[in-house]
């Protein structure tokens, strides 16, 4: 099972389908910022160091990175650049002060729905453009915990199921009321939810076998 999981879902594996098709989507991404004049500031709310530098954009000349996380993440590139903050509420950062803010699979983890409207909003209002990507919640397999409808499950069931066995990356976890807290922070959306979080944007829709995997709300490309 661990074998079959790193070849589907493991992104630190160039060969696993979660890192091709998260390169095939990054190929649009810079198709986008290709647009762009540089120097190009690039916020990157939930991003790591790890991700910007295995896709190489670290080393491109113009473009500066910085790294939104609610601790600091460590950086060894000038490109890169690390702040801490809740994507919820960024009151120390003005309005369109970057000229691209990025999020790569953050949103569905920042709570309820209001609290991913609020997120959206500050995404739209420092940001000149945004790339939003969130796994699709009707999507056959859950992304987090690789179990097939496990989104779908009530509340104690998704909390059992968490303290009982190992899913996909996640341990089991010993202690009921940590299962619950990891497992209610998780909000999958559906296409129309992202829409309404992001009116005005376009989506971009990747599949897997035919179906929609993840979407991509985008907005302020020329």
């Amino acid at each position: 099972m661990t074998t079959l999981i790193k070849r589907v879902a493991d992104n630190t594996d160039s060969s696993s389908l979660a890192a091709r098709l998260r390169r095939r989507r990054f190929a649009f991404f810079l198709s986008l910022l290709e647009t762009v004049h540089r120097p190009v500031r690039v916020l990157d709310v939930g991003g790591t160091h790890r991700f910007w530098e295995t896709m190489g954009l670290h080393e491109v000349q113009g473009v500066h990175v910085s790294l939104l996380n609610l601790s600091h993440e460590p950086v060894s590139s000038p490109s890169l650049t690390s702040l801490t903050g809740d994507a919820r509420s960024l009151p120390s950062i003005a309005d369109k002060s970057f000229d691209v803010v990025f999020s790569n699979s953050v949103i569905e983890h920042v709570g309820s729905f209001s609290d991913q409207q609020k997120m959206a909003n500050e995404v739209r209002r420092v940001g000149s453009r945004y790339f939003v990507q969130t796994p699709n919640r009707y999507f056959p397999i859950e992304p987090h915990f690789l179990v097939p409808g496990f989104q779908f499950l009530p509340l104690e069931a998704r909390v059992w199921l968490s303290t009982h066995f190992q899913l996909g990356w996640r341990p089991k976890y010993a202690d009921s009321a940590e299962a619950r807290k990891e497992v209610a922070r998780i909000s999958l959306l559906a296409r129309r939810q992202l829409a309404q979080l992001f009116p005005e944007a376009s989506l971009y829709t990747e599949r897997f076998a035919g179906l929609p995997k993840s979407f991509v709300a985008y907005s302020g490309w020329r």
